[in-house]
């Protein structure tokens, strides 16, 4: 989320799947959203025990990629660097604001939204684990709340609890793991099963914050299935570069549909410079623009 005070240029990760299956409409903003627990993966919904086996298998015999710690943590500053216009990913946990996009306040590391779901699953599991947290009297109200840009119930205690909850270990904690179970983890598992290197895992992986894992056709597998109707990935026997490039374009063009995303440059003087260069890889030292600024990781 490219916060308020700075320009805002980017939206959060939009509802669950759990709307899509209680009937809400699967092209809509509201639906677009990750994966509630219990849910399969839209990518593997259809396939038996035995060929999501043997994917598990591929995975492990491939590189780390960008799941490898180093490339996770250049990925988080990439993505950090468009949604906070900083590389300081980690100083993010206890951001709270309401940027006025219609989700209701914006908090973390990832920009979880208490109208699209994921911020809700975020409390609910921290809670399981941590009853007396100081967030845990507010679930009531978030879950009043979610699906809207509603403060009801919220005000005026929420932000200032989000604030001294994200000071500690614990919840610092279960942001990654949210993070990383609903955006990391299945965006570069589909990208390696789609044959890309490291960049492609990372192009999936900012796809997947900034558009949300939704099937609608502003959500990430909406957008990858238009990119498979124009392009083979390397895994059907296609160029990595070229399919890479119509992805890209694909995701402009779906960015430019709203207010919020039309500035591209996170992907224009970014990935898209990174894939020019023939970084597959993502090595590093890199130098790229996003709203402007320009960043540099050595």
């Amino acid at each position: 989320m490219k916060r308020a005070g700075l320009l805002l240029l980017a939206v959060a990760p939009v509802a669950t799947v759990a709307v899509y299956l209680l009937g809400g409409d699967p092209d809509s903003d509201a639906a677009a959203g990750q994966n509630g627990p219990g849910t399969q993966r839209p990518y593997d919904k259809d396939k038996s025990a035995a060929e999501i086996k043997a994917d598990d298998k591929l995975i492990a015999s491939l590189p780390a990629g960008l799941a490898a710690p180093a490339k996770k943590e250049l990925a988080q500053k990439l993505v950090t660097s468009a949604e906070n216009s900083t590389l300081n990913w980690r100083g993010q946990y206890g951001y709270i604001e309401d940027i006025g996009d219609g989700n209701g306040y914006t908090a973390g590391i990832i920009g979880f939204c208490t109208g699209t779901h994921d911020l809700l699953t975020l409390v609910e599991r921290y809670t399981k684990d941590h009853p007396d947290n100081g967030l845990a009297r507010y679930l009531p109200a978030l879950r009043k709340v979610d699906g809207s840009d509603s403060h009801e119930g919220l005000d005026p205690g929420f932000t200032k609890a989000w604030k001294a909850e994200a000071t500690k270990p614990a919840f610092q904690k279960a942001q990654n793991r949210t993070r990383d179970r609903v955006y990391f983890d299945p965006a570069v598992r589909l990208a390696k099963l789609d044959g890309l290197g490291t960049l492609g895992q990372f192009i999936y992986y900012d796809a997947m914050v900034l558009h949300g894992p939704g099937t609608g056709p502003r959500g990430f597998y909406g957008l990858r299935e238009a990119a498979l109707n124009e392009a083979n990935t390397p895994a059907q026997g296609g160029k990595e570069k070229a399919y890479l490039d119509i992805f890209l374009d694909i995701r402009t063009q779906a960015m430019k549909e709203k207010k919020a995303h039309r500035d591209t440059s996170r992907v224009e003087t970014a990935q898209r410079q990174f894939l020019y260069d023939g970084n597959f890889a993502l090595k590093t030292p890199l130098t790229w623009k996003v709203y402007g600024e320009t960043f540099k990781v050595p």
